[in-house]
């Protein structure tokens, strides 16, 4: 069985998808979710689950390869970032080269990098006048959104739709597709 650990930041509702979706997978099992932030509701969503969850701090997560030691105790051998905000160290990019991915609220190559995520990134799309973003699924290397890419799905954006509209659109997404293509990665890399 492939052990997934899910490393988010926020709210969780694709963390939750992806728990959802391995929640009777014989093959798959989300072994861990980890997060920066103490209060992140990912972390109640991973409880209801049954799933560990590990709290990180910077110093932890910059300064040391502890981390790495918790993964290979948990047996660790694919991550998927969703919603995580930190640039991942290069310790980590090294030891999962190809088997751990990011979900992007935007087709990369556009509208990724630092400080690009969430709202910021619906109303960059907006004030270009963008006729259509979506959801891009990416390796994750040692930059900011800049690893190879592994699925883009598309959606329109019409005139008068807002950040938030936009933002909805591309929720949708990536509840739909984000699951799916993990699947698809993983039974790949078996």
């Amino acid at each position: 069985m492939q052990q997934l650990a899910i490393f988010a930041s926020g709210g969780g509702s694709n963390a939750r998808k992806i728990m959802e979706y391995f929640n009777d997978n014989p093959d798959v099992r989300v072994a861990l979710v980890i997060s920066n932030k103490k209060t992140a509701p990912v972390l109640e969503i991973a409880g209801s689950h049954g799933i560990p969850t590990l709290v990180i701090d910077r110093a932890m997560f910059y300064e040391t390869e502890e981390l790495l030691g918790i993964l290979t105790q948990h047996r660790i051998d694919f991550i998927a970032l969703a919603g995580f905000l930190w640039l991942i160290p290069p310790y980590l990019v090294g030891a999962y080269k190809g088997r751990m991915v990011n979900i992007h609220p935007a087709l990369l190559p556009k509208y990724g990098g630092k400080g690009m995520y969430g709202h910021h990134v619906h109303e960059a799309v907006k004030a270009a006048g963008e006729t259509e973003t979506g959801l891009t699924i990416h390796f994750v290397n040692a930059e900011y959104d800049e690893g190879a890419i592994v699925f883009q799905a598309r959606c329109p954006v019409d005139p008068a739709d807002t950040p938030e509209i936009i933002a909805a659109k591309v929720l949708a997404l990536e509840h739909r597709h984000y699951p799916e293509v993990l699947a698809g990665l993983l039974a790949g890399s078996r």
